[in-house]
């Protein structure tokens, strides 16, 4: 099992991670808000700016400060940068 650390300490199992994806688009939004309503999310921001939202394969939504470059590059995986 590998663990990624998300910040303040906070680590994920690598292997339950679906997507790491940016949390400004609308759809993203409304993620983030049904997993809140629901129950299913996990807030590891402390307080800081939301920069990434991981959704998980149990259906969960986990709040990062850490943008998603940065957790790739901690997973040692290269970041696509075709839409920029």
């Amino acid at each position: 099992m590998q663990l990624l650390n998300i910040g303040f300490g906070n680590l994920l199992n690598t292997a339950r991670v679906l997507a790491a994806l940016s949390p400004d688009s609308q759809p993203v939004r409304r993620i983030t808000q049904e997993a809140k309503a629901s129950g299913m999310l996990i807030d590891a921001t402390h307080g800081r700016k939301t920069k990434c939202v991981l959704v998980l394969d149990s259906g969960h939504v986990v709040l990062s400060y850490l943008q998603a470059e940065t957790l790739a590059t901690r997973l040692g995986q290269e970041v696509n940068h075709d839409d920029e």
